[in-house]
C-alpha cells in the first residue's frame, strides 16, 4: 500500500507598498530616521524637488519612489541597528493601521481559506518583519541589509540578485514551505510585481500602475481599484 501523500497547503502572494500599505514603508522609514537624527536632514533634500513634482503631478511616482531609495543608499551606511529597528518599529506603530480595504479583507478572507501567506517587497526586511505579522502573514521576504562591527550597516545588500527576482522568491518559499501553486493567489500593482503574478493560478492587479494595467489587459488578468470608499474591476 502506497502511502499517503501529504497535502500541500495553498499560497498567496502579495506585493506591500502600494497593495497593502497606502503608501510606501520606505518613504515612511526614511522620513523617520531624518526625524530621528539616524540620517542627517540633507538627505531629504535628495528628494523633495521629485516629490514635489509627484505632489504636482509633473513628475511620476516612480522618480519618486527612486530618489528615496537613492536618499537610503546613500545615507545608511553607518547607521546603528537599533537606531534603523526603533525608527521601523515607530513607523510601523503609528501607520500599520494605513491599509486598503480591499487587500486588509482579501488577506483575512485567504487566511480564514488556510491560506500560506507570503509577502514580497523590496522594502527593508527588518521593517517588513514588524508590518506583516500584524497583518497575518507567516512570512515576509525583504530587502537584508549587511550589518558589520559595532552592529552598523555598511550599506552592502545580502544576496541583492536573489531579492528583486520576486518570481525567483516565490519559487524558493514554494519549495522551502511545501506549498503549492495550484489554486494560488497572487496580487501586486507594478510592473515589478508581473514575474510572480505570472506564475500563480490567480493573478490580481491591484490600483495598477500604467504599465501593470497594459500588460493585465493584454493577459486578461483581474483588475481591481479602490478609490475613495469604492471598490470595482475593471
Amino acid at each position: 500500500m502506497k502511502p499517503m501523500r501529504e497535502k500541500k497547503q495553498k499560497v498567496a502572494v502579495f506585493d506591500v507598498d502600494g497593495t497593502i500599505f497606502r503608501s510606501s514603508l520606505l518613504i515612511q522609514l526614511v522620513n523617520r530616521l531624518i526625524e530621528d537624527g539616524a540620517f542627517p536632514k540633507e538627505a531629504r533634500r535628495v528628494y523633495e524637488r521629485e516629490y514635489e513634482k509627484w505632489l504636482n503631478r509633473e513628475g511620476g511616482y516612480q522618480e519618486y519612489i527612486q530618489a528615496v531609495i537613492q536618499a537610503f543608499n546613500k545615507y545608511l551606511k553607518g547607521v546603528h541597528y537599533g537606531a534603523f529597528a526603533d525608527a521601523a518599529e515607530e513607523v510601523v506603530e503609528e501607520q500599520w493601521k494605513r491599509v486598503y480595504r480591499y487587500t486588509r479583507d482579501l488577506i483575512r478572507e485567504l487566511k480564514e481559506c488556510d491560506y500560506y501567506l507570503l509577502a514580497v517587497s523590496h522594502s527593508p526586511k527588518t521593517v517588513l518583519d514588524k508590518f506583516c505579522p500584524r497583518m497575518g502573514f507567516d512570512k515576509a521576504y525583504g530587502i537584508v541589509y549587511e550589518i558589520g562591527p559595532q552592529e552598523c550597516f555598511t550599506g552592502s545588500v545580502v544576496d541583492e540578485h536573489l531579492i528583486l527576482n520576486k518570481a525567483a522568491i516565490l519559487k524558493r518559499a514554494v519549495e522551502k514551505e511545501g506549498l503549492t501553486l495550484a489554486h494560488s493567489v497572487g496580487i501586486g500593482d507594478t510592473e515589478s510585481d508581473i514575474p510572480f503574478l505570472e506564475l500563480v493560478a490567480k493573478p490580481i492587479c491591484f490600483n495598477p500602475n500604467s504599465h501593470l494595467y497594459r500588460y493585465a489587459k493584454r493577459m486578461k488578468w483581474k483588475v481591481v481599484v479602490e478609490r475613495k470608499d469604492v471598490v470595482y474591476e475593471l
